[in-house]
């Protein structure tokens, strides 16, 4: 696309705008594609008959970096009401341009809250830019690994990780979101980012430990939900799991390295029979990629003959089921709540025996 850019450029100035993520360098690299662009173009024009050598093609330009930050099912809300804009560039020029483009947005002129002060806008230079946006996508995931690891102990000295999660959310210099317990986080930014990090950084001769760390806590977090039905179970070769949510995240249709996958992958390997109802997946009728698991088309029905259920996904209607009638469905009533996100003392009411992670 950059060389073809190059190859149609002409007029007046011109801002080349990257908001894609994309590894650290990019933006050099891009206009550097566009200058071969406009060099080919040269070439092709001078062979047949037009500029001479001493007559370049005008192409003035910039390149800017400006990462989005829109998280997956609410990015027509992140786009009005941004946390902040990051532009990068070596032009002033360019940067004026983008702060007369962003001038609505930052004034909250479509904000649900007009009040709000402006948003901040963060000028930097190319590189720094790129790394915002991996660096901001790999802080968010290992304080998700983070407050993993914390649950993996709370649950061998008897504490509770949401007790715990608030408590320390309560510090401004922290703050409480992210600190969800769980059974670890996928989809396509996070995976992705953090590895493009990790490879940056062995690119240039460094190892990056603590990012290893959060990928390596992140792939056994996908196994607590596995050993919590083995406490339970014992033997799951034979049993039956029904697992609430298949995507990564709510509000989506994504199912891009969702842990769902994982487990229907180790209990397929058990010897468990796997069901999973999911509201978007269950409905749409797309299987891809949905092998070895039975996909009902509602909760009451994946509870049938059901040994245990695995709530995978916290999708905000799982909060409203007749988990009552759903225990009455069950060979054995038992519920690993692998978001922390249902009430212990409802699940025990109506019948279940409550799993959660780190409590």
């Amino acid at each position: 696309m950059a060389r073809g850019i190059g190859a149609h450029l002409n007029g007046g100035y011109k801002v080349i705008v990257n908001k894609s993520t994309v590894p650290i360098g990019s933006g050099d690299w891009v206009r550097m594609i566009v200058l071969d662009g406009i060099a080919e173009r040269r070439k092709a024009l001078v062979g047949a008959g037009g500029p001479t050598v001493e007559e370049p093609i005008q192409a003035d330009f910039d390149v800017v970096s400006n990462p989005e930050f829109l998280r997956e099912g609410s990015a027509v809300y992140d786009t009005f009401n941004p946390d902040r804009i990051v532009l990068g560039s070596n032009s002033d020029r360019a940067i004026q341009l983008m702060k007369d483009l962003y001038a609505p947005l930052v004034d909250r002129s479509f904000a649900e809250d007009t009040n709000l002060p402006p948003v901040p806008v963060v000028v930097t230079d190319l590189s720094s830019a790129e790394m915002v946006k991996y660096a901001s996508n790999a802080f968010l995931a290992t304080k998700i690994s983070f407050i993993n690891e914390v649950a993996n102990i709370c649950d061998r000295v008897g504490a509770d990780v949401t007790q715990v999660a608030m408590g320390i959310g309560l510090d401004s210099r922290i703050g409480k979101k992210f600190l969800q317990a769980g059974i670890g986080w996928g989809g396509s930014c996070f995976p992705k980012d953090v590895l493009a990090l990790l490879h940056t950084a062995e690119d240039y001769g460094y190892e990056a430990d603590l990012l290893k760390a959060t990928v390596s806590v992140n792939q056994h977090q996908r196994l607590v939900a596995l050993e919590k039905l083995q406490q339970e179970l014992k033997i799951l070769k034979g049993k039956t799991i029904g697992l609430l949510g298949l995507t990564f995240k709510p509000d989506t249709d994504d199912m891009r390295d969702a842990p769902s996958l994982t487990l229907i992958e180790q209990l397929n390997r058990l010897g468990a029979k796997v069901k999973a109802y999911d509201p978007i997946v269950s409905q749409s009728g797309l299987r891809h990629g949905l092998t070895g698991v039975i996909v009902e088309s509602d909760a009451a029905h994946l509870a049938d003959g059901c040994d245990a259920l695995v709530l995978v996904t916290d999708w905000a209607q799982f909060q409203d089921l007749d988990y009552a009638a759903l225990a009455q469905r069950m060979h054995s009533p038992i519920l690993i709540d692998g978001r922390n996100v249902l009430d212990r003392e409802t699940l025990i009411r109506a019948g279940f025996q409550y799993v959660g992670i780190g409590h």
